[in-house]
């Protein structure tokens, strides 16, 4: 047998794998790196979380990235050059990681990479006959696993799209496995660039299981603070706080298509950027708002999506809502949530021992220990599948 094979087997044996679960967001602040210890597979599913960095890209790497990201026209050499890089990039970072916690890479069983998406491209969004739901994510797990020496599982996105799904939220298979409870209604609660959700009904039927997006994020919130203030993101919604939401413009926000397409269903900033704003301050003639009043209204916009959806699709009263994602450390868009979710008891996933900001790059460690040693899952209406091409270092 080939002995790369022979590893796998014996991974896949193993009571307990290392392993390092990547997640590097649209939102390119930097790049998540989850050291694991898992346990078991599907509904026995075991996990600790053993040490966490988001380590910052640098300035001239984002905007390398932003050249090409959510651009329906990019420069295809640059698209091909930085596949290779970052997967070459994310290698150094892992080492670095590795050193700083003194853990020897020979120690790791395996690493599961998203990868950087520089295109998401569902079918009711890009409406094209002939072609169906799409996704691109870059940095290539050959790179990372000759570079650090570490089996590498990436490329997740694209088994879920060959069996009928959009590629997104794959959060939903981690947060079944990790997050259920028998007896509690749970919603798990991810804001970043882009807003999605898990429910988790608490008599453990998988067929009642929903994750789907549901709207933006920071994504908006965090353009119109690039674009306006010269700041990444709005820290402490000091922005919003010192600003008024001006209603007729967030009714306008509200007012898409998008949020009326069957469930599940994905988005990403190719619809929600600076032009839907603009599209939408041209309907409402609301050209000349205040900057700060924009921003409010933006993160009123993610709040007033949210909740919407929540309320409409389950039973809110008793329901805990366990949040995570940049959007979880913004006072006003939480705050605006549970404003329009009394009933709800709305916490973070570090009530139920997942960290907050950990949580993404600890679901894709759980894909990548169920590509090695689970078994299909049927959940809801999604794909019953694996997910994950495997990348060795020799």
């Amino acid at each position: 047998m080939n002995q790369n094979l022979q590893k796998l087997f014996s991974i896949a044996q193993k009571p307990e794998r290392l392993c390092i679960g990547l997640m590097s967001g649209t939102s390119l602040d930097g790049l998540d790196i989850a050291l694991c210890s898992f346990s078991g597979s599907g509904m026995q599913t075991g996990f600790k979380l053993l040490n966490f960095v988001t380590i910052p890209y640098e300035d001239e790497f984002k905007e390398q990235v932003k050249q090409v990201f959510a651009k329906r026209q990019a420069d295809l050499q640059q698209v091909t050059l930085l596949n290779a890089f970052i997967g070459t990039y994310h290698a150094q970072l892992i080492l670095q990681a590795l050193k700083d916690w003194g853990v020897k890479p020979s120690e790791v069983d395996f690493i599961a990479s998203h990868g950087q998406t520089i295109y998401h491209a569902p079918k009711h969004q890009h409406g094209q006959a002939g072609y169906g739901n799409a996704t691109l994510q870059i940095g290539d797990g050959d790179h990372i696993a000759v570079k650090t020496g570490i089996i590498t599982i990436s490329d997740f996105r694209q088994k879920h799209i060959a069996a009928g799904g959009e590629g997104a939220p794959l959060a939903l298979y981690g947060d079944v496995l990790l997050g259920s409870r028998p007896g509690e209604n749970r919603v798990l609660l991810n804001i970043g660039g882009i807003a999605n959700l898990t429910y988790l009904p608490g008599d453990g039927d998988l067929s009642k299981v929903l994750s789907t997006d549901i709207g933006p994020g920071n994504t908006l919130i965090d353009a119109a603070c690039r674009e306006h203030f010269g700041k990444p993101y709005d820290e402490n919604a000091a922005i919003a706080y010192s600003g008024t939401v001006n209603e007729t413009l967030l009714d306008a926000l509200l007012h898409h298509p998008f949020f009326n397409e069957r469930l599940p269903k994905t988005t990403g900033p190719e619809l929600f950027n600076l032009d839907y704003v603009a599209n939408a301050q041209q309907a409402t003639r609301d050209l000349n708002i205040a900057k700060a009043d924009l921003v409010a209204t933006l993160s009123a916009f993610t709040a007033r999506t949210i909740v919407r959806f929540i309320a409409q699709n389950f039973p809110v009263d008793g329901l805990k809502i366990f949040a995570s994602g940049g959007g979880a450390r913004n006072p006003f868009v939480m705050g605006q949530i549970k404003k329009g979710l009394p009933k709800a008891a709305i916490g973070n996933t570090a009530d139920i021992g997942i960290d907050p900001d950990a949580k993404e790059a600890i679901l894709f460690a759980a894909l990548g220990n169920e590509a090695i040693c689970g078994e299909p899952i049927v959940i809801g209406n999604n794909p019953a599948v694996l997910m994950g091409k495997f990348s060795f270092s020799v």
